[in-house]
């Protein structure tokens, strides 16, 4: 319908600025525009009348003037409790126009306040039954309280939500509210209004609140948002919660989903917050399942952006930057004990011990190297240093399992354990092994730089490792199981026996369980467990920071196993070490 000009004149299609367009004047005839330029002579009566009708006119279609900028409504000054069509179609064009970077000066608390506000005017001050609009879509029901089955409504962001009745297919995006949530209303009410809403928040910065920076490359998936009111009546804490499907493709492997509800209780406006849900993925979508109605959206953020990204790598460079020293510490008293003491010189176990200090001592210096370099040099200086890292990682996995090897010698078959050039065998299995692996993994060019990035495909991370999966997973994740395996499952015999063991002596011995207990940790330290906190790091976040802080420090504990076993003062005193000092103390298996 075209605007009307003056007491329900209708202007004529096409009315407004526009060369070759035409203006109504106050009399009845048209007149083109470019003759009002050129000085258009007026009926005499009409003049002062007809100027004064023009310039309403002309102010009010904004004919002669620049059209008002999105900017004007994306500060949200004058804009509240505007909700007829106009105000809500010029306030949805800043969901795209609202940059973090660029875009239209915009007042986010205010917009977001704006939308908040909206659901709660469609119930209780909207007779409309259903909103279609490019970036809301709302449909609204006056419901009893007394109903007999749970309700279920479709989500399909393109379409306004209707119910889904009984027999019916259930659509892929639906959210289904319990009937127990209308029968444990409070004030007894006998009927209520409903609003179920889609609203499309685009990409720019509203509705993302500080739990989902940009920068970092979270989003809201598919960057809908779904809004469930019944008004003013309060809804939390609900004996059995709603339930919202989203459909959507399977997600990245580095890439995290979490059901989250807009919180207005977190800063200005509100922020997102998982409390009072719960996530469960299924085959075709995820299913969230919250106890109060709100605004709701599924979170797509990366297991590792780049503010994670960058706490682990500081935690890391410190943790090996104290192990290097502490594994410093160890070689050294190795040296100085070898030189007094005859027993370091035919002894295998120290020999053992200090070998796999100097592997990780060279690992942790070429994480740091690798690490700080990042991408700087040459294609094949990248791959040197891509290469000298996997090679010193495998010789770790490596004595690790040599380590898990010699204890079982010494503490589970203790009975022909004898083998000549026993360290000499062991040394080329545990410097000549990783030597053919990284010979086969170079030979097919898996070797480059790897990056690490988040969903905006921005770097986090850069440094010289695989370039190709397969040789990976192979070469450092499958030996590295098998290694960790080997040596968990001797551990725990040697646990087994240990703590069987004072059920034999029992009397003799008192108070040596702490003793045990430190013997284990001791052990468990050389055969790598540390390293098997890496198999739980797809539970979360915090455990990705324990593997970094406790895997980093293995040197640190190394040290303090091999003092408290071999200084002086232990060995002069062998009977007063107890249950730590036993297993070494094994004659030796080697005879050179």
């Amino acid at each position: 319908m075209a605007p009307l000009s003056r007491k329900g004149e209708k202007e004529a299609p096409g009315s407004g600025s526009g060369a070759g367009r035409g203006r109504r004047t106050s009399g009845r005839s048209w007149v083109p525009k470019d003759q009002m330029t050129r000085g258009l002579r007026w009926p005499p009566m009409a003049t002062p009348w007809g100027v004064g009708a023009l310039l309403l006119l002309l102010l009010a279609s904004g004919w002669g003037a620049a059209p008002e900028e999105p900017s004007n409504a994306c500060l949200g000054l004058s804009i509240k409790d505007q909700y007829d069509p106009f105000h809500l179609n010029r306030t949805a064009k800043c969901f795209a126009s609202c940059l973090p970077l660029g875009g239209v000066s915009c007042n986010v608390e205010n917009l977001e306040r704006y939308w908040l506000h909206y659901e709660l005017y469609l119930v209780e001050k909207s007779l409309a039954e259903r909103v279609d609009m490019p970036s809301v879509k709302a449909l609204l029901r006056n419901l009893s309280t007394d109903i007999s089955e749970d309700l279920l409504f479709s989500l399909k962001p393109s379409q306004v939500p209707r119910q889904v009745m009984t027999g019916e297919d259930k659509p892929p995006d639906r959210v289904r509210l319990p009937r127990s949530l209308f029968t444990s209303l409070p004030g007894n009410r006998s009927a209520v209004r409903l609003a179920v809403s889609v609203l499309d928040i685009g990409p720019g910065n509203l509705f993302k609140g500080p739990q989902l920076p940009l920068e970092d490359g979270g989003s809201v998936l598919n960057n809908h948002v779904v809004g469930l009111s019944l008004g003013h009546t309060p809804v939390a804490r609900l004996p059995e919660p709603l339930e919202i499907t989203f459909s959507h493709q399977p997600p990245p492997t580095n890439m995290t989903l979490t059901c989250v509800f807009w919180d207005v209780n977190k800063g200005p406006t509100g922020d997102w917050d998982s409390k009072g849900c719960s996530t469960r993925l299924g085959a075709e979508g995820t299913v969230c399942h919250c106890d109060h109605l709100t605004f709701f959206a599924l979170l797509l953020r990366p297991v590792l952006d780049q503010a994670t990204v960058q706490a682990l790598t500081r935690i890391s460079q410190a943790g090996c930057g104290v192990s290097m020293i502490f594994l410093a510490f160890t070689i050294v008293l190795y040296v100085v004990l070898r030189l007094f003491l005859q027993r370091f010189k035919s002894e295998d176990a120290p020999k053992i011990h200090v070998t796999l200090s100097s592997s990780l001592f060279l690992l942790n210096l070429a994480f740091l190297i690798s690490v700080g370099s990042g991408s700087a040099g040459s294609h094949a200086a990248c791959w040197v240093r891509g290469a000298i890292f996997h090679y010193f990682l495998l010789c770790t996995f490596t004595w690790m399992g040599l380590e898990a090897f010699h204890l079982y010698l010494l503490a589970i078959r203790v009975f022909n354990t004898y083998f000549s050039h026993y360290f000499l065998k062991l040394s080329l299995v545990g410097w000549g092994l990783p030597v053919l692996m990284v010979i086969g993994t170079g030979s097919t060019n898996s070797y480059g730089l790897y990056t690490i990035r988040d969903q905006e495909n921005r770097t986090s991370l850069e440094l010289c490792w695989f370039r190709k999966e397969p040789a990976l997973y192979v070469t450092v994740h499958g030996y590295f199981l098998i290694t960790f395996l080997f040596g968990a499952v001797v551990l725990a015999l040697v646990a087994w026996k240990i703590f069987t063991l004072p059920r034999v002596t029992a009397g003799k011995e008192q108070g040596q369980n702490w003793k045990t207990v430190l013997t284990i940790l001791g052990l468990s330290s050389l055969v790598g467990v540390t390293w098997g906190l890496a198999i739980l790091t797809p539970l979360g976040l915090s455990t990705i920071y324990i593997f970094a802080l406790f895997n980093s420090l293995q040197g640190v504990f190394i040290f303090c196993w091999f003092t408290i076993l071999y200084l002086p003062a232990q060995i002069s005193a062998p009977s007063s070490s107890g249950g730590t000092a036993r297993l070494d103390q094994a004659p030796s298996v080697s005879h050179e």
